[in-house]
């Protein structure tokens, strides 16, 4: 679920050459904050991957909508209540 989310996101990823350090830069249209930068357009794309691994997870922990993207979706697993048996 959340490897076919990240795929999906990659393949919506926009790149472009910057005049910086890392020239690559990549970002994801629709997931606000979510950009890296590398050296090559592999490393800027694994990067990009990181942080879309990372924007899930903080917003997943603060209880945040995850849009979805080409059909797939994330959405927080309820948890058992406190001394509630599984």
């Amino acid at each position: 679920m959340i490897i076919e989310y990240i795929e999906a996101a990659l393949s919506k990823a926009k790149y472009e050459i910057i005049n910086d350090e890392d020239p690559f830069y990549g970002e994801v249209p629709g997931l606000q904050g979510v950009w890296a930068t590398g050296k090559t357009l592999e490393e800027c794309r694994e990067n990009l991957r990181e942080v879309i691994d990372g924007w899930i997870i903080v917003r997943l922990r603060k209880n945040l909508p995850i849009p979805p993207i080409d059909g797939h979706t994330i959405e927080e697993l309820s948890r058992p209540e406190a001394g509630a048996s599984v």
